[in-house]
């Protein structure tokens, strides 16, 4: 486990609770649950409507856009960022800047989601919950981003997306309590089983990278940080446990570097790439491997 260092927060870090009544509204949503009950195909539609968000967050905003790791068109970009935005965390621009300061300043007490600076909770949800944070200009730290208009349109209207895939769901849910009734279905179940509890789990195993990466887990390379590899986070979000490695080589567009390190980031992009969709997905160069097998033996010898 991490060894927490907490320092008091400043004033303008403190949660503020008014500004972020969207954010606990999607989580009392959930409980609709209990009045709408649930079916086979309402859990079908959690899946449906988590996979290609979370695509969208882990190949887009984290392996796209925050470190440019592989080419795509202008076109299959801005599905990324749509997709991404769809989740609820904001735009890419916001979450790139944040994510590059996050790498200048790993576990330092000016990144803003270190635990071992501010613990658990601040470095899980309290750190965009502050207004420092949520209100941060990105603009002077992406310009490579901000020449996009069709980007900076999402920067400024960042819920629109969201509120698509909210009318989507609805439509589809409507669609299916009509036109097949023997499904089991309603359009209450398809919003708060495809909407409210996707995007809350989506919201809260993404977050574990900042948090739980950073406090559970085996380390593979010695990085200044205190970044960890974590299966079952790897496996929450399509790849993105495998913080220690990425932390280590932050360029690779994989971030498992072995084919047991389960990654399905990586694995989509790379049926992608057989259709030209993406191109030139870096991956860790040799000198990498060799310095994971020399910790790795050098670790079997002092066992």
């Amino acid at each position: 486990m991490t060894k927490l260092e907490h320092r008091s927060l400043n004033p303008d870090e403190k949660i503020h609770f008014k500004g972020n009544i969207p954010f606990f509204s999607l989580h009392l949503g959930c409980l609709l649950v209990f009045y709408t009950g649930w079916s086979k195909t309402a859990l079908v539609i959690f899946f449906l409507s988590l996979i290609p968000r979370m695509f969208g967050l882990t190949a887009g905003y984290h392996r796209y856009f925050s470190h440019r790791s592989y080419k795509t068109s202008r076109f299959f970009q801005f599905i990324l960022a749509f997709l991404g935005a769809c989740s609820l965390q904001k735009d890419c621009l916001w979450w790139a800047a944040h994510h590059r300061l996050h790498h200048r300043n790993t576990d330092t007490e000016i990144d803003a989601h270190s635990p071992r600076h501010r613990g658990f909770i601040m470095a899980h949800v309290g750190w965009f919950m502050c207004k420092k944070n949520y209100d941060f200009d990105p603009m002077p730290h992406i310009p490579d981003l901000a020449k996009y208009p069709e980007l900076v349109f999402l920067h400024k209207h960042p819920k629109l997306p969201a509120l698509f895939w909210l009318l989507l769901l609805a439509a589809s849910g409507f669609y299916l309590e009509h036109a097949h009734p023997e499904l089991g279905t309603t359009m209450g179940q398809a919003i708060v089983w495809g909407f409210f509890i996707s995007t809350v789990f989506l919201h809260h195993v993404t977050f574990c990278v900042n948090s739980v990466t950073h406090m559970s887990g085996t380390r593979r390379f010695n990085t200044p940080d205190d970044s960890r590899n974590n299966l079952w986070v790897a496996l929450c979000t399509m790849g993105e446990g495998w913080h220690n490695n990425h932390h280590r080589y932050q360029s690779s567009e994989r971030q498992g570097f072995y084919w047991w390190e389960i990654d399905m980031t990586h694995l989509i992009l790379v049926f992608l790439s057989w259709f030209g969709i993406v191109w030139q997905l870096r991956s860790p160069p040799k000198e990498i491997y060799e310095e994971a097998e020399r910790n790795r033996q050098a670790k079997w010898v002092h066992a």
